[in-house]
Formats: structure tokens, C-alpha cells, sequence
């Protein structure tokens, strides 16, 4: 039988060899690159019970995806073997890195074992997988530990099949395998082993920054209770606002910082490990330097015995973010290390296990009772998405799609057969750092799977690398809308299929008309997808200088409501910080249309809200302004929502276009919003109506197009006020709302959406 999924480096094979053998069943079993091979004899109705057996009682990290039974004649095998690997078509799944198990930290705390405090234990239940492989099948001379020569007592453990480190490809010792060194900034070693760690702990307590090589990266660790070295650390990586990751030992230390619900303590404590948000506790020790103003922390658990290793030395929470600067990749080499981050870090403590692919922390929050991933990294990528009942059922040959991303967020996903393969977050295509790794993770998608794309699927926005790279590709290139991708990310995800109302909503994409789109509703059928709705668009002053300053969008909007002599309202907060010559500036650009594009963003519209309620005016991260509104609309009393009007599309003559989409007008809302604002109402609750009216429209264009299943997606809908109510909202009104959960919302998840596009036709060819 041939067995697909995720099969290789979870104990799969002993697994089958141990059931096999209490069953007395003869054979083999063999690792190949399309999955896991098994062939034994017996009677047909043991064998049958072996087909339930494997299936349900398999290894807790394995997935099965298919199991292809095929029955043959006996051969007379005379006991059971595992046999060495085979190659093949690459169709495997290669696992994501896993955090350690209960029987390696058991290990890695007993002062008997041979494993004591050493920061490299694993076996086939956890440890590195995708960081560490080079080539398929998932065995030891394809990765990068083909360079330490296991020791007889490791050997014997690998050469075991009832050991559960029996063909664990990372297994090691302290005896054999790789080794800490704690480095000066010029590269010298300072301490060894054990006592590497110990100095490193002492160093982080005194304040000092230290890089720390860890399963996909680097790391840059310093004290989470120290404002200073906090702040040091933001002054040299450049980041002046946007919250640090923090490292707790473990639940019961994040409780102490946060308020952790059941499902945020299973994410904590889970194999992926990612770093989880939640509502920060008043009395926590955790600097407010780490998330300035912000009432959430993100909090994460050690994702390897190294960082296990230094928490229980440090015994307090530690910042630790991506080892890089600014818009740069994280660095995964130690020398790479020493020149990128020189200034940076006081010390390095590294190893000398190569890295073979870089990976970031994961990010998720809970929504409705469930993750959300925002960003997909270690513990999640490469895991695919299935295309089954699209392709497939389409009866297609499903030659291999390379789907290239967004600028921002960027992924890239290729499909093998009929699954999508989405790679680890990659970043902002704003650095040569990050467009060297943008196209080494494509390089490494394609060899690791064998497969040569026939056709790259790519936004339509003409400046974007990504774009740039899919038309030099030298293969058919497919445009894809930027919000066409978002709703179909979320259907391939959710394994829906066309008729359903999907809505996009984010900050921007670049529009069919060419101008800038964000606030959109599509109607996908089988035939094609059509834009059925948009809010109302609005100049936007300065174009990306409007992202960083909200007070623009605040502008814009309210010239859309009283012209130019909007920009003489100094009752009103985002006016009045205008200084009087810059007023005189955006107004002339608003009355002219001087270097401001139509848009019809989500987005803006929730910065120029959050300007207009005093709440942010600058922005110092993406989404900042957005993020601070939700978080006063998580204050604010319910009650009633704002006044709206949908303007229906004009018809156009049969064959010249389509009926022009409907516009949701806002601009109702918010004059009720600003008279409430002028009448003394408090913030929180005008934050929570302006929520609580987007929910409202959503529904609104739902009940006009009639479709019962609704996809929502889009960075808006990282927004939990906004997810919540708009679910809650599209459920009570009979809808069947759907939206992410494994795929983030925001461009992250733009590369699955272009590969689903390709596969079913809906792209343009460019």
C-alpha cells in the first residue's frame, strides 16, 4: 500500500514495523519521496485490521492524506523489515519544525541522563524537520546533519526500530553532536557548551543584547523587564513603535502577563509554538517599553531546547525578536550574523548546525473560539492546501502554478498535483536581503518538489517585484487582481467552491480600472469572478504618504463631505494638529486631484476614523492606526449603528461592460459619527458603532446579492471586532460565513489565491 501525507520523520515507519510485528504479519516498509510504502501478508481479515490499526493509531504528529491499498499475491516474506529509502516524484510532505516533546525536556532535565542540559535533544516526536532538510526523502545525508557522525549509543537508538529516536534524522549528543560557542561581536569564542549558555543568561540579565541561533534564525534576546535595553534594542534595529515579541517559560509564567484562555493555552503549549496575542494583565512584570500603549502582548513558549535551556537559567520573560534590521530577512548564519546585526548585538550565542532554510516565529490569535494565523511560519510552513474539487473535479491536468505574492507579507505557494505548498513568511520586498530570499525560497520550493512550473501567477500591480519577477520568469505570466486572490485564498482554505459573495477589504491593491481598491465584494461563480460592490471612493492626499499620516485620510474624507472647507474645521483633532500652510497644501491637492488617487481602501477609511477620534494621527507601523481603533472599540458600549445607502450599479449596453458595482456609501456614517464626536460622546463607543455599521454593510450587500456562503478576507479582518461582528452579524441574517484560519488573511495569504486563480482560469495572461 502506498501511504500520503505527512509520513516521514514522525516514527511512522517503527510505528508500522511494531504493529506489524504484534500482529505477526511479514514484510517491509520503506520511505519514498511520494510518501510511505508497506507491503505484509497475511490472512484477508488481519490484514484488514492492520489497514484499521494503522489509520487509528498512527503517530500523533502524522497526517495521513491518502492510503492506497492494493491487494497482491504472497511472495513469502519471512519477518518484517524496515528497508532503506527511494527516490521518486517528489510528492511527500515535509513537516514543519516541532517543538519538543515531554520525553526530550524530561530528558533534558534529568541530571542522570546522557542528554542532560543539551540544547539539541529531539527525536521523532519533535525537533527540526523543514529548517534542516536539503533534499527528499526526509533522511539523515539530505540534511544538514549529514555532518556529524552519530555516536555508537546514538547510532544504536537511529538503528532501533521500538527507540523512538529509531531514523530520528536529527538525533545527537553531547558526544557527537553540535556544539554551543558564545561569541565576542569579532568572532571570537569566548565560552563553550554549557558554560556558553550560562554566560549568555548572566549577560541578557545585565541588560546586554544578545543574538541567539535558534531553529530558523536568529533571535535578538534581551531583558523583558529592562526599559532600557528595550529601547536600546529599537534604536538599533529601527523600530520604533510596533510591539517585541516576548519568551515566558511556560503557561503558568504567561498567565502571570496576560489573561490566557483554554484555547490560547493549547496554542502556547502546542508543537508549533507560535506567538500568541493576547490581553496584557495589570501587575505583570513585562517592560511597557516592549508594546507601548497597546493592551495586548504577543507571548510565546520555547520553541527549542536551547531557548527551554536559557529560560530556566534566566528565570524571568525575554524579549525575543527577529534576528535582522529593519525590512531585512532574519539572518540564519553566524557569520552572516556578526556583519548584520555589528552594533547590535553584545554577543552571539550560536552553533554549528547549519540552517538550511530561514523561518520566522509564527503569530496567531484566537477569533471566535478559534487560531487565526497572521503570520505563517515555523511549526505551520510548508504544509499545503489542497486543491482537491477544483482542479480535480475539473477533470485538468493541474500542471505546477507558481504563485509569486504580494509586495508586502510576501509568500510564495506552488502547486504539486493537487496541493499548494505556501511557503514561510518572507517579509517586505523592500531590501536586496529580502528579494535574495524571495527568489532562493522559490529556487527551493522547486527543487525540493521536482516540479517546473508552467505558468507563474502574479498581482497586478506593475511596480511590484514580484510582478517584475513573474514577467522575466520566462513562462506564461497570469495576472491576478489583489482581491480576487484574497477571496480565493479563503475559499481553497475553507474547500469552498463558486456560487458564494466574497468580500476583500484591506488597505490596497491595485484595481482592474487602475485605481486603488481595498473595500471590495465579488461574486464568484464557475464562470468567473465579478465585482458587485465597493465603498465609495475618496481622494487620497499624497498617496503612500497618506499611510503613514492618518490625518490625510481624515482629510480626504471629510473634503468628501464638506469640500474645502473641510481643511477650516479646527474643532476637529486631525485639522487642528495640521499646521496652516499644510492645510493649504492637501486642500489644494483634494480640490485638484494633484498626486491623489481615487480609493476605495477599507483601510483608510478606518485611519482617517481613528485620526478623527484623536486616537492616532502618525503611524509608526502598518495598520497601527486601524489596530489602536479596534482597541478602542473593545471599550465601547453597544448600541446603535450608523446611517449607510447603497447606490446601485449603472447598466451599460449589452457587450460593451459589465454592470458597474454597487457603491456603499459612508459618508452617512460619518457625519452621524463626527456630530456624536462634536456632541461629547466618548470614543470607545464611536469606535464600536463605526464596527458595528462595517458588519452592518457587509450584510447589507449580502441580503442584495442573495448567495447564502459569504468569505471574508482581507488585513481588515485581522480585526477580532470587526470578524466577530460581521460573523455574528452574516449567521443571525442566514448566512454561511466563512473565514481564515491557517492561511492569514492579510498578503500572506495573496500566493495561495493566485495559485487557486491559475488553476481555475480566473487569472488574465499578461
Amino acid at each position: 500500500m502506498s501511504i500520503r501525507g505527512a509520513v516521514q520523520g514522525v516514527g511512522f515507519r517503527p510505528f508500522v514495523y511494531r504493529l506489524a510485528a504484534e500482529m505477526s504479519l511479514p514484510g517491509w516498509v520503506i520511505n519514498s519521496a511520494a510518501g510511505v510504502i508497506v507491503e505484509v501478508e497475511g490472512r484477508p481479515e488481519t490484514l484488514r485490521e492492520f489497514l484499521v490499526r494503522l489509520e487509528r493509531e498512527r503517530p500523533p504528529r502524522a497526517v495521513v492524506h491518502g492510503l492506497e491499498p492494493c491487494w497482491l499475491d504472497p511472495v513469502g516474506f519471512e519477518r518484517f523489515e524496515i528497508r532503506h529509502s527511494e527516490g521518486g516524484e517528489r510528492r511527500t510532505l515535509i513537516l514543519p519544525d516541532i517543538a519538543p516533546c515531554d520525553d526530550c525536556l524530561r530528558e533534558l532535565r534529568d541530571p542522570a541522563d546522557r542528554r542532560y542540559r543539551y540544547p539539541f535533544v529531539n527525536c521523532t516526536n519533535c525537533g527540526p524537520r523543514f529548517t534542516i532538510i536539503e533534499g527528499l526523502p526526509y533522511d539523515r545525508p539530505l540534511t544538514t546533519m549529514k555532518r556529524f557522525r552519530m555516536c555508537p549509543a546514538c547510532q544504536a537508538e537511529y538503528d532501533d526500530p521500538r527507540d523512538r529516536r529509531f531514523h530520528a534524522q536529527p538525533n545527537a549528543c553531547p558526544a557527537c553532536g553540535p556544539r554551543l560557542q558564545l561569541w565576542a561581536p569579532d568572532g571570537r569564542c569566548l565560552y563553550e557548551a554549557d558554560e556558553a549558555l550560562r554566560y549568555a543568561a548572566n549577560a541578557i540579565s545585565q541588560g546586554l543584547i544578545v543574538a541567539v541561533k535558534g531553529l530558523g534564525g536568529f533571535h535578538l534576546v534581551v531583558d523583558a523587564r529592562h526599559d532600557a535595553a528595550i529601547e536600546r534594542l529599537r534604536e538599533a534595529k529601527g523600530r520604533e513603535e510596533k510591539p517585541f515579541a516576548v519568551m515566558v517559560a511556560g503557561v503558568d509564567a504567561a498567565r502571570h502577563e496576560c489573561e490566557v484562555g483554554a484555547l490560547e493555552a493549547r496554542l502556547l503549549a502546542s508543537p508549533e509554538a507560535p506567538i500568541v496575542l493576547m490581553d496584557r494583565r495589570r501587575g505583570g512584570s513585562i517592560a511597557a517599553a516592549v508594546a507601548p500603549r497597546n493592551p495586548t502582548l504577543g507571548l510565546m513558549l520555547p520553541s527549542t531546547p536551547l531557548h527551554h535551556l536559557l529560560l530556566a537559567e534566566l528565570q524571568h520573560p525575554v524579549v525575543a525578536t527577529s534576528g535582522n534590521r529593519a525590512d531585512e530577512t532574519i539572518c540564519t548564519d553566524e557569520r552572516e550574523a556578526l556583519a548584520r546585526l555589528a552594533g547590535l548585538a553584545d554577543l552571539f550565542l550560536v552553533h554549528d548546525r547549519p540552517i538550511a532554510r530561514h523561518a520566522d516565529d509564527s503569530i496567531v490569535r484566537v477569533v471566535l473560539g478559534r487560531e487565526l494565523l497572521l503570520r505563517r511560519a515555523r511549526g505551520y510552513a510548508p504544509l499545503p492546501i489542497g486543491l482537491a474539487g477544483t482542479t480535480a473535479a475539473r477533470g485538468d491536468e493541474a500542471p505546477s502554478v507558481l504563485g509569486v505574492g504580494a509586495h508586502l507579507k510576501n509568500t510564495v505557494a506552488i502547486s504539486v498535483g493537487e496541493a499548494v505548498f505556501v511557503s514561510q513568511h518572507i517579509g517586505d520586498l523592500e531590501t536586496p536581503q529580502t528579494n535574495e530570499a524571495f527568489e532562493r525560497v522559490i529556487a527551493d520550493l522547486e527543487r525540493m518538489y521536482q516540479v517546473s512550473r508552467s505558468r507563474v501567477a502574479c498581482d497586478l500591480h506593475p511596480d511590484y517585484l514580484s510582478t517584475a519577477y513573474a514577467r522575466a520568469a520566462g513562462t506564461p505570466a497570469i495576472g491576478v487582481q489583489h482581491h480576487v486572490a484574497h477571496v480565493l485564498s479563503c475559499m481553497a482554505e475553507n474547500e469552498q467552491e463558486p456560487p458564494l459573495l466574497g468580500v476583500a477589504w484591506d488597505g490596497n491593491g491595485f484595481g482592474e480600472d487602475g485605481r486603488i481598491w481595498g473595500g471590495e465584494w465579488f461574486e464568484v461563480a464557475a464562470s468567473g469572478v465579478r465585482r458587485v460592490a465597493s465603498l465609495s471612493p475618496f481622494g487620497l492626499p499624497g498617496g503612500d504618504a497618506a499611510v503613514r499620516d492618518a490625518r490625510r485620510s481624515a482629510a480626504a474624507l471629510l473634503f468628501a463631505l464638506h469640500g474645502g472647507a473641510a481643511l477650516a474645521m479646527d474643532d476637529l483633532a486631525p485639522i487642528a494638529s495640521l499646521p496652516p500652510i499644510e492645510r493649504r497644501t492637501l486642500r489644494t491637492m483634494l480640490e485638484r486631484g494633484l498626486n491623489t488617487p481615487l480609493t476605495s481602501s477599507a483601510g483608510r477609511l478606518f485611519d482617517g476614523v481613528a485620526s478623527l477620534l484623536n486616537l492616532r494621527h502618525r503611524v509608526a507601523y502598518e495598520g497601527q492606526a486601524a489596530i489602536e481603533l479596534e482597541w478602542a472599540a473593545r471599550g465601547g458600549r453597544p448600541g446603535c449603528t450608523y446611517p449607510f445607502v447603497i447606490h446601485e450599479g449603472r447598466e451599460f449596453p449589452p457587450g460593451e461592460r459589465d454592470e458597474a458595482p454597487a457603491l456603499v456609501d459612508w459618508q452617512p456614517m460619518l457625519e452621524a459619527l463626527i456630530a456624536d464626536l462634536r456632541a461629547g460622546a466618548p470614543a470607545a463607543d464611536l469606535a464600536r458603532r463605526f464596527h458595528d455599521t462595517l458588519a452592518e454593510m457587509i450584510v447589507a450587500v449580502a441580503s442584495r446579492q442573495g448567495l447564502e456562503r459569504v468569505v471574508l478576507s482581507g488585513g481588515c479582518f485581522q480585526n477580532r471586532c470587526l470578524t466577530e461582528r460581521a460573523v455574528t452579524r452574516l449567521r443571525e441574517a442566514g448566512f454561511r460565513p466563512f473565514w481564515h484560519q491557517r492561511i492569514p488573511p492579510n498578503d500572506g495569504g495573496i500566493a495561495l489565491g493566485q495559485v487557486v486563480a491559475a488553476a481555475w482560469g480566473m487569472g488574465t495572461q499578461r
